[in-house]
């Protein structure tokens, strides 16, 4: 069980087990091995964040990765003048800050806990050596890498070649694909203004005005952060998203 490192008795039914974060999706355990598991269980560390919490910043040493049993982390990195880029979240089943050890480097990103989170801290030694001994678990990692990547790379090109309006209705996809939505059918996740602006490259008073349109012209409803989609096929049109 991962009940170490600052998670008190009565706060143990929130942590889960490895098998926990396997069955949410962290398929990059699935290929250690019954005994690479244990090893694992030994090593790692559990703890329940407070959303505002910095995890490590851009530039920072760090001495391991982290795996999220619950909540949501934002990855960003920092521009001109202390402006954030949102490069992504990670939520249940997800890793962070793995890439930062693998390439012996100083953490590229920064990391924010933006709510309530059980995260799970696993030391860098386990995971360079597991890489070195475990192919399957190597070509996992590899592929996570990859496809983050790929992810950058399509980021990128958005921001050249679409509006504002387009990437804030395509984002607005995203959340919802992402992370689904409540039992009244408001985004399950919710930003602030400069979170939402801060992801797709602009500035907040053009997020709060457009979001204002979408909803006068009801693609889209709004309370307070929380967000529905009211007409996800115009949203879609609007976005140029084809899948």
């Amino acid at each position: 069980m991962m009940h170490k490192n600052g998670v008190g008795k009565n706060n143990l039914e929130l942590v889960p087990t490895c098998q926990d974060c396997i069955n949410n999706g962290a398929t990059i355990f699935r290929h250690l091995s019954d005994e690479e598991l244990r090893d694992l269980d030994q090593v790692k560390g559990c703890t329940i964040v407070k959303r505002g919490t910095v995890l490590y910043q851009e530039g920072n040493r760090i001495n391991g990765f982290y795996c999220v049993g619950r909540g949501i982390v934002k990855i960003f990195k920092t521009g001109v003048e202390g402006k954030e880029m949102i490069i992504r979240f990670a939520q249940s089943g997800d890793i962070f800050g793995y890439r930062s050890i693998i390439s012996g480097e100083n953490a590229c990103s920064s990391a924010m806990v933006i709510e309530e989170a059980v995260l799970c801290h696993i030391p860098a030694d386990f995971l360079l050596k597991t890489v070195n001994t475990n192919q399957a678990f190597s070509r996992e990692i590899m592929n996570l890498a990859c496809r983050e990547l790929g992810d950058a790379n399509n980021f990128i090109t958005d921001i050249a070649q679409k509006t504002v309006r387009e990437r804030l209705a395509e984002i607005i996809l995203y959340l919802h694909n992402e992370f689904g939505v409540d039992a009244d059918e408001y985004l399950k996740i919710s930003l602030t203004r400069e979170e939402i602006a801060n992801m797709i490259g602009t500035a907040t008073e053009s997020v709060i005005r457009l979001l204002s349109e979408f909803k006068t012209d009801q693609l889209i409803s709004l309370n307070g952060r929380k967000i529905k989609i009211l007409d996800y096929a115009s949203l879609k049109r609007i976005g140029n998203v084809f899948s």
